[in-house]
């Protein structure tokens, strides 16, 4: 028998799920639904989705894997309306968010129900959005969390693991308070840090707008996470309150330790300050898909002549590896100028630096 997965969010995430689905199990039927009705057609076009779906409940009561590829919020309220649906006996339901035990918590209604709940947050994502942004290696090598109800039996995680096997993901299963501690941690705070500098900035240019133009370098890049969708971040921070609530104290407790420590003119607890965070931070994994978005940037050392930068485009364009975004960090008369390019994977960018070096072009890795 056929099976039926219903994707109900046809954005990024959930266009990028229905093709790796779709990959791993070509026999599979794919239903999307979506609240708009354009992402709904163009998923249909692209061959994202096999079918769309007329609405939540009529797709729902037929299919065997339901996914929710929506913000914990939305999710939420979708789970309100499967509840009591005479839902396929042992289908599965999943969902895509960031945070896991307000959705878990509803999620155990539903097991009552016959079917199987497992939280889902693949730790993965872009800097593009929408269902034309799809990938269907978007969460290749990235940590895939599974957080199900308590009582769900591990062959059903291992059936939903099979069911998204084209994904290449690494599959992780954590409860749903060490999950929202640990992205609270090492995804959640830094957004929030990042959102509070750029704020910070954004004020003091109001007195003097040279500040703005000096911030187009290197604070740029360290405060990009702050571009992402406020809609998203509000859901986060709302869902995962009380543990960001223990963390802004812990970070409020370090800030006034710094305070300290410049106040007094500590020179020895300033450099261990530094020293212990040097050294922590290049013991990190590199490169490795996390809670957060890695940055595939190779830098491209390029003289100063009129063409370059077509000649390096033109270069990748040829060898079919696409750019996500380039950004020309100098370029100055007589000296030699600095491309930085961002790749979507490791790969691409390891492609590119073999081609570029090919042609005699320096290349060196983001540190």
């Amino acid at each position: 028998m056929q099976m039926r997965i219903f994707v109900i969010g046809l954005g990024l995430i959930g266009g990028s799920l229905a093709l790796s689905i779709k990959n791993g199990h070509p026999q599979a039927t794919v239903v999307g639904y979506d609240s708009d009705q354009d992402a709904m057609s163009l998923a249909k076009s692209l061959q994202i989705i096999d079918e769309p779906a007329a609405s939540i409940e009529d797709a729902a009561i037929s299919s065997d894997v339901i996914i929710i590829a929506t913000p914990v919020t939305g999710g939420l309220a979708i789970l309100e309306r499967l509840i009591g649906l005479p839902l396929k006996e042992g289908a599965i339901i999943t969902d895509v968010g960031s945070t896991k035990k307000s959705v878990v918590d509803k999620g155990k209604e539903l097991s009552r129900q016959g079917v199987s709940f497992i939280g889902g947050h693949p730790m993965a994502g872009s800097h593009k959005t929408g269902i034309e942004a799809s990938n269907d290696r978007l969460f290749e090598n990235a940590f895939y969390i599974f957080s199900p109800v308590e009582g769900v039996p591990s062959s059903e995680r291992i059936r939903l693991q099979n069911i998204l096997k084209g994904t290449r993901a690494k599959f992780l299963e954590l409860n749903p308070a060490d999950h929202d501690r640990f992205a609270g941690l090492i995804s959640h705070l830094p957004h929030i840090l990042a959102s509070s500098l750029v704020n910070q900035v954004a004020e003091k240019e109001v007195q003097d707008p040279l500040i703005t133009q000096l911030a187009a370098g290197g604070f740029r890049d360290l405060t990009r996470i702050a571009s992402a969708s406020p809609e998203m971040w509000r859901d986060i921070l709302l869902q995962n309150r009380e543990v960001l609530l223990d963390l802004l104290k812990e970070w409020q407790s370090q800030l006034t330790g710094v305070e300290k420590m410049i106040d007094e003119a500590d020179e020895e607890a300033i450099f261990t300050f530094f020293q212990q965070a040097k050294t922590a931070r290049d013991q990190l994994p590199s490169r490795k898909k996390g809670a957060m978005l890695p940055f595939y940037d190779l830098f491209v050392d390029v003289p100063d002549h009129p063409g370059v930068i077509s000649d390096v485009t033109a270069i990748l364009a040829d060898a079919g590896i696409s750019i996500t975004n380039i950004r020309i960090i100098e370029a100055r008369e007589d000296i030699m100028g600095v491309l930085r390019l961002s790749f979507r994977s490791a790969e691409d960018l390891q492609m590119a630096k073999d081609k570029l070096r090919e042609h005699f072009y320096e290349t060196y890795d983001a540190p």
